[in-house]
């Protein structure tokens, strides 16, 4: 028995051992039959059958059944939502092919072979077009796409970096290693900038490659595919979420900061450092609820690790406590929630953090597993969900907020991480997140400069225990009070600034829970229509809603480059100086302090009083912070921030429009209408003050009556109405139940400067022509790497055996001729010296041949910090940088992170 056994396991070895030839691929044949009416109609050819089913006239499904017996494993869990109400269709046998058609759309079936065409209503204009019939392998299906000549892709959930994918392939799979180009929270999904979306449903993993010929294609012997087709990526991505669920809308203390942590580290279970200062028990959480007020930080909730064998002691008292200090309490939980019910009914936690131990199969695992976090806290109390978790999919920004796992507290994460989260929006996630700083490795800087920019999204997170041991002695924490100044007060500024800007990103949020539209926005979704902000040119800055452009400093420098500006005014947060685009800014003066931050013109921005918790003092008054520009609005949301009546009505709403001239001088009008509504816990009255951003006026009226003007801010901040101009307009009205219309006479609006700055060259075509030498025996210091977007790599001349003597050059050959004006060097970001270029050469040449004499030249510092060079356009194809001696001339080598380079404004 045993050598039957035996012989059994060691022939299944084997067999697992020789490769299995792969199915022979099948393409759908000629169509054989085509029935239906109304909202749906099969299509046969051969054994094959295709269903196409309307759910609305602009949403469509595609399911091929290659055995004619259609199956669906997703079992309607993705899909929330797909009876819209009757659809009215038509259909016609048009020859070649048969016409299926609605107010929305026409879908294309030709016969011979079966192949799909989609066109807007006229049926004459293409949204896609397949280059090939459908086809599947046996254990893979396939849809392939003939690309538009300059068709743009997003989407893919939750990516780690660029959110731009024309060009690239995209695993639809988990695979838990968040480095950057993995999937973090994969969804099937894309959007195209041809007027359409396409959500596979499907849980089997795939692949998607937007290149000449688009292919997606995902791990199953079947096809189902729903279609959203708009006017514009807003409208695909609420026609998404129509059927795959809106994003929730969190509880209003889940927009303030967190931390998660093991605060029982005394339990003999636990697997890390059972002697971690003021972690012994649960309790000692509340220490960390009281640094945070005693260091004036805004915070909200913290996330105890109930996981790797920590627990949790004393949980009610603890909940009950932090409670006291207004910050609310979850559960990091690393096995299971068999506690659940108790947890939140009776001990009160209000969160869950689902950890890859139990998730991190992915797929239906995770996305079942957080619906039973999100039911455990709906079922056993009023609270909202607020959950948080890897691996999700299409569907998971209806129940979590999606974040990146475990990175790294360096630079270059941070570079990835901006176009990440803002790309995530792109598939429905109106909660995308990384840890502050990472949670591993990290510094001061590094936690400033993350913190700043992160601010500006809904929901972030510090996650201790893993970091450095810095910047006290005994600590592993990541908090931002732990910090030493300047970084204290740095991250105490941001976290205010983000506490007072509650009633923006919450009245957001609500919006994204209603449209779908994500509060963190790519360039390319705010202003689709801006051929700059459609790729990868733009992927190191976001909108932060409609009115906040934010530009991250993601390395160690001062000074801020390629911001672009979209057409319109532009007004630097801090200085007030306004920028007209389009256009790019370079050299912005941004020191550790000062994250670049712009705001549109037209904006109309609500701010608290400041505090450090939603709840701590009433919020009056208001503040509507305007940036006049022409005509614009905004309807401000409230309710009461924690249970979710909001679903039955309990809510108000509070509408502001503002008229202002477009330009030039003149009054400005602001109609602040009533709050509308009733919720649980609202002002039946309240003050207001509205700052606009103006030249001084003639004078300030409330509903026909003159403000008393004062001159000193202590006399204004004194005054219950009135007001004052600093470079301001700063005015006031008393509390009052109604709305007003304040008007402001004779005011002018700054010209704005034209911003200026050069495009940045596309890399995509970017190759090495030629390079004197490259180091790649020892590590891949091949010049490519000085091309490849990525800071991690690099080029090094040859350094082992015989040191190649300097000087050192590599020439580029960019794919077209560009009126060249400038050039970027990031020396080596490894933490390595060598290589740094002192001396240098740039030429610029059309042919490659002939160089002519230098563009540029000089002696760049020994520093870490990237270099940029400007000098007089001269156009050519090929671009050559000369390394003339190291910095401090220290050696005989050259290395090289990153060479880019500028163009005239218009260049091609």
């Amino acid at each position: 028995m045993r050598r039957a056994r035996a012989l059994a396991v060691l022939t299944g070895l084997v067999a697992a051992l020789v490769p299995v030839a792969p199915a022979a691929a099948a393409t759908i044949g000629n169509i054989t039959g085509f029935t239906g009416s109304g909202a749906s109609y099969t299509i046969t050819a051969g054994a094959a059958k295709v269903r196409v089913s309307f759910a609305r006239a602009d949403i469509f499904r595609l399911w091929l059944a290659p055995d004619g017996t259609f199956t669906d494993p997703a079992a309607g869990k993705l899909t929330v939502k797909t009876d819209f109400g009757p659809v009215t269709t038509s259909s016609s046998d048009a020859g070649g092919y048969y016409k299926i058609a609605t107010s929305a759309l026409t879908l294309r079936a030709y016969k011979s072979p079966l192949r799909f065409e989609l066109y807007k209503a006229d049926n004459a204009t293409l949204v896609w077009r397949e280059s090939t019939g459908l086809s599947w392998t046996g254990s893979q299906a396939s849809q392939k796409l003939a690309r538009g000549a300059d068709e743009q892709f997003y989407g893919t959930g939750l990516r780690l970096g660029d959110w731009a994918l024309r060009d690239k392939s995209v695993p639809i799979a988990i695979d838990n290693k968040w480095r950057e180009n993995n999937n973090a929270s994969p969804a099937p999904f894309y959007l195209s900038t041809a007027g359409y979306g396409v959500m596979r449903n499907t849980w089997a993993k795939g692949q998607y490659d937007f290149l000449s010929t688009v292919s997606t294609r995902h791990d199953e012997n079947r096809f189902d595919a729903y279609y959203f087709v708009g006017n514009s990526l807003k409208d695909v991505i609420g026609d998404y979420t129509d059927v795959t669920g809106k994003p929730f809308l969190a509880p209003i203390w889940g927009l303030e900061l967190g931390n998660a942590d093991c605060w029982n580290a005394s339990n003999p279970d636990y697997t890390g450092d059972h002697n971690r200062l003021r972690h012994q028990t649960t309790p000692d959480v509340v220490g960390y609820g009281s640094d945070a007020r005693s260091a004036d930080m805004p915070s909200g909730w913290f996330l105890p690790n109930d996981g790797y064998g920590c627990g949790y002691t004393d949980l009610p008292s603890t909940v009950s406590n932090l409670r006291a200090k207004g910050l609310h309490t979850g559960l990091w939980t690393q096995k299971s929630l068999s506690n659940i019910a108790w947890e939140v009914g009776t001990a009160g936690t209000r969160a869950v953090k689902t950890d890859v131990a139990w998730v991190g199969g992915g797929y239906q695992g995770a996305f079942d597993g957080v619906q039973s976090a999100v039911n455990g806290i709906e079922n056993n109390s009023d609270a909202r969900r607020f959950v948080w978790t890897v691996d999700g999919w299409a569907g998971t920004q209806r129940n979590a907020v999606v974040w990146t796992g475990d990175t790294y507290g360096t630079w270059d994460d941070m570079r990835w991480h901006v176009p990440a989260i803002a790309g995530a929006g792109f598939s429905g996630l109106n909660y995308a997140a990384g840890d502050v700083d990472g949670i591993f490795s990290g510094s001061p800087k590094t936690y400033v400069r993350d913190l700043q920019w992160k601010a500006f999204t809904p929901a972030f997170m510090t996650m201790s225990g893993w970091g450095a041991t810095n910047p006290q002695a005994g600590y592993n924490d990541k908090q931002p009070w732990r910090f030493a100044e300047p970084y204290l007060s740095i991250n105490r500024k941001y976290l205010k600034l983000k506490m007072q800007l509650t009633p923006y990103f919450y009245t957001l949020t609500r919006n994204a829970t209603d449209t779908g539209v994500p509060t963190v926005r790519a360039m390319a979704l705010e202003f689709e229509n801006d051929p700059t902000a459609r790729g990868t040119a733009t992927s190191g800055q976001f909108m932060a809603g409609d009115s906040f452009l934010v530009a991250p400093v993601v390395s160690d420098t001062s000074t801020r480059d390629r911001i672009y500006l979209p057409a319109g005014a532009w007004t630097d947060y801090w200085t007030g100086k306004v920028w007209q685009g389009p256009g790019w800014l370079d050299g912005y003066n941004a020191p550790l302090d000062t994250l670049p931050l712009f705001v549109r013109g037209g904006a109309i921005i609500p701010m608290w009083p400041q505090m450090n918790y939603a709840g701590e003092k009433p919020a009056t008054p208001i503040t509507y912070d305007i940036h006049p520009r022409g005509s614009s609005s905004y309807s401000l949301y409230e309710d009461d921030g924690l249970t979710r009546s909001y679903q039955t009505g309990a809510s108000a709403r509070q509408q502001v429009d503002v008229t202002a001239p477009a330009s030039g001088s003149g009054d400005v009008r602001v109609s602040v209408g009533s709050l509308n509504g009733s919720y649980n816990g609202k002002l039946s009255s309240r003050g207001y003050q509205v700052d606009l951003h103006t030249g001084a006026p003639a004078s300030v009226t409330v509903d026909g009556s003159a403000l008393t003007k004062y001159t000193t801010q202590t006399a204004f901040d004194a005054a219950t109405s009135g007001w004052f101009f600093d470079g301001v307009l700063h005015t006031k009205v008393a509390s009052r139940a109604t709305g007003f219309s304040l008007v402001a006479s004779g005011v002018s609006l700054a010209p704005g400067t034209p911003v200026t700055g050069s495009p940045s060259i596309p890399q995509t075509a970017w190759k090495v022509s030629a390079v004197d030498s490259q180091e790649t025996s020892a590590e891949n210091g091949a010049a490519v790497n000085a091309i490849d977007g990525n800071p991690a790599t690099l080029w090094h001349s040859q350094w082992s055996g015989t040191a190649a003597p300097l000087p050192h050059e590599i020439t580029i050959d960019m794919g077209a001729s560009y009126a060249v004006n400038g050039l970027s060097y990031l020396p080596r970001q490894d933490g390595g010296a060598n290589g740094r270029i002192g001396r240098y050469e740039v030429y610029v040449s059309a042919d490659g041949a002939s160089w002519g004499a230098a563009v540029a030249s000089g002696e760049w510092a020994d520093t870490v910090a990237e270099k940029r060079l400007s000098f007089p356009a001269k156009t050519g194809r090929y671009l050559r940088l000369r390394a003339l001696s190291e910095a401090g001339d220290s050696g005989p080598w050259t290395s090289a992170a990153e060479i880019g380079a500028t163009q005239l404004s218009g260049g091609s």
